[in-house]
């Protein structure tokens, strides 16, 4: 399975979150040449070669309208409901979640990048509205209204569209110690909007005094992370380095590795029962409150009993944690007096859902990946709504959209 892994030991900010993805692609110089195009008003991406603790990696630098941004990368003046106090126009007024999306709105990316860069959004503006007290609607502030923040994050979102892995690893972050400045006085790290993104994912602080983990860092990598732990048995196949500007004792970068992980084995249990006494009716409402209390799989086979009598073998897949749960339904809703347990091993294909966009509207595929195979399948429900909206068979309907 593709992986990516983000060691964020030194915690994480959109531009070192794009530095370090960028140094993973074959390409870089086209990539950054790519991003400039996007013709995000005012903004210029410039990649260099940055050394921190004798490790050389790439840093990003953000101009916008030829100047780079100060409260950019660790150190942040989190601000709220307050217009950007700079001079330069009208760009840093676009500080509102509204306007943030009139500007993503026009720029010539996928609708999968428009939707994560929004997403990402909402996540900081959701935050900062909590840390505040604030209603979302009157957010405007600093870390997402500059528009060296919306290239950081488009940058980001654009290179995990690339990049395409199957899963997204995200080490414990870093967070830093210490405390910040903001308009509003001296806050504690982290900074309460990056504590409340980073809520249900493994933080810690630390020696290091200073900001380590920005809001749009915190924000990006709750998004894109599929989990939050250590880093798994993988073959990596490109390393990047995201430098940040300051420099500390440890080096002071996000580190992105690519690769592929084993394939995923994992063991399951199988509870089973013969039924001899039951109708097809009660059979059929036990394997539903089978599938409800979280059963895997459940499914009958027809079997020969004592006494020549036809019957039926209930079998219920499940997790290891589940047995027992699952026993208990097993003689709540059948007539048996009896339960057997098999554990077996299960290889599985890595499963993801996506959303695509045809001309019948939104349709749910899932793709299957892992031992050398990819599959794609159309969900089933939608294919036949769109069958009985369009009144056309299954068959045309699946013809249609490939």
């Amino acid at each position: 399975m593709k992986t990516l892994y983000l060691d964020c030991g030194m915690g994480a900010a959109g531009d070192m979150l794009t530095a370090a993805l960028i140094e993973l692609l074959p390409d870089p110089a086209a990539f950054t040449q790519e991003l400039n195009a996007l013709g995000i008003p005012g903004v210029e991406f410039t990649k260099e070669a940055s050394v921190k603790c004798g490790i050389t990696g790439t840093h990003m630098t953000v101009t916008w309208e030829g100047e780079e941004e100060e409260a950019h990368d660790h150190e942040h003046h989190h601000e709220h409901h307050h217009d950007h106090d700079h001079d330069h126009g009208h760009s840093h007024h676009h500080s509102g979640l509204h306007d943030i999306e009139h500007i993503v709105g026009h720029l010539p990316v996928s609708r999968k990048v428009r939707d994560d860069v929004l997403a990402v959004y909402s996540l900081i503006a959701e935050a900062e509205s909590a840390a505040h007290g604030v209603p979302v609607t009157e957010i405007h502030f600093h870390e997402v209204g500059t528009m060296d923040a919306i290239a950081d994050v488009t940058a980001v979102c654009l290179l995990m569209e690339r990049l395409q892995p199957d899963q997204v690893i995200v080490s414990p972050i870093h967070v830093g110690s210490g405390h910040v400045h903001c308009a509003h006085g001296i806050l504690p790290v982290p900074a309460p909007a990056t504590a409340f993104i980073l809520k249900d994912a493994p933080i810690y602080g630390g020696q290091v005094r200073g900001e380590l983990c920005t809001p749009t860092g915190a924000a990006l990598l709750k998004h894109f992370a599929t989990k939050f732990g250590d880093m798994p048995v993988m073959k990596t196949e490109a390393i990047g380095y995201g430098m940040g500007k300051k420099d500390f004792e440890m080096a002071n970068c996000v580190r992105a590795m690519l690769g592929e992980t084993t394939d995923a084995v994992g063991e399951v249990a199988e509870l089973s029962c013969n039924i001899d006494d039951m109708t097809a009716e009660a059979i059929g409402f036990a394997m539903d409150a089978l599938y409800e209390a979280g059963a895997l799989e459940v499914y009958t086979t027809p079997v020969g009993m004592k006494k020549n009598r036809p019957a039926v073998m209930l079998s219920v897949l499940c997790n290891m944690d589940d047995r027992e749960k699952l026993a208990k339904v097993i003689f709540k809703h059948t007539t048996t007096i009896g339960v057997r347990e098999n554990v077996m091993k299960r290889y599985m294909l890595w499963r993801k859902s996506q959303t695509v966009d045809t001309e019948f509207g939104p349709v749910r595929k899932k793709i299957s990946t892992g031992y050398g195979v990819k599959r794609e399948k159309y969900e089933y429900d939608d294919l036949s709504r769109i069958a009985k909206e369009q009144d056309m068979s299954v068959a045309d309907v699946l013809k249609k959209l490939k």
